[in-house]
């Protein structure tokens, strides 16, 4: 699973003087400042007030994207700010996009014990159990007791539950480490994110398509930012 929310976008106008400061071509700018109560296209479809991008500058927009990074310059100007709550492996890949991009996240060495471990904690929406396939598909333990991925997890969390509850009693450190090296890679993480536009759109030319499902729904709301699909159309 991911989940996205309080995005924020800045500098538009600043983006453009800029990018028209080459050519000082300024007079030939035609975006103004929109606000709520105007029905127009772009960003204030997601953000409720901001810039409304003419013609013209849209326009530029779009040849200088497509004359490559050494003309694009003004992407790099135009920041977002969002709150992506994740999975640590889906984390994993997204750090490799660290040129230009800034996170601050919830700490799982400072904070993994400051509340019970619960399954909606995981991202395991594709985890089976017995009601997800049939019993054959699960290895038949000598016992006779059938065992799912999902039990697997939830014997996780109680592991885990077990040995936070010895490290809230004395702050005993093995007890910590228990938790630290046991947790899945499937446990969300929330993190703050900065990043401007050159990378939101790198992100989704080689994100697209991914086996992973969270890539796939967080190009989505890549997408759905102000401009976004505007600037890279052909």
């Amino acid at each position: 699973m991911i989940l996205v929310d309080n995005v924020e976008v800045f500098n538009f106008k600043g983006a453009i003087r800029g990018m028209r400061n080459p050519m000082n071509s300024w007079d030939k700018s035609d975006s103004v400042k929109c606000y709520a109560n105007e029905n127009c296209y772009g960003i204030c479809k997601n953000n409720k007030c901001g810039w409304h991008i003419g013609r013209n500058d849209l326009d530029l927009m779009r040849r200088l994207y497509k004359a490559g990074t050494e003309h694009r310059k003004y992407l790099r100007q135009i920041s977002v700010s969002m709150d992506i709550t994740a999975p640590l492996y889906w984390w994993k890949e997204f750090d490799t996009y660290k040129v230009g991009t800034v996170a601050n996240s919830c700490s799982t060495m400072h904070k993994i014990h400051a509340k019970e471990f619960e399954l909606d904690d995981f991202s395991c929406e594709h985890l089976k159990d017995c009601d997800s396939a049939g019993l054959t598909e699960f290895y038949d333990f000598p016992c006779g007791r059938q065992y799912t991925p999902m039990d697997s997890l939830a014997d996780t969390i109680k592991m885990l539950n077990f040995w936070r509850s010895i490290f809230l009693t004395d702050k005993n450190k093995s007890a910590w480490w228990q938790m630290i090296q046991l947790l899945p890679s499937s446990y969300n993480q929330r993190r703050t994110v900065t990043m401007n536009y050159e990378n939101v759109m790198t992100i989704i030319k080689q994100r697209s398509g991914h086996k992973l499902d969270e890539w796939n729904q967080f190009v989505e709301t890549l997408k759905d930012l102000p401009y976004i699909t505007e600037i890279m159309e052909n």
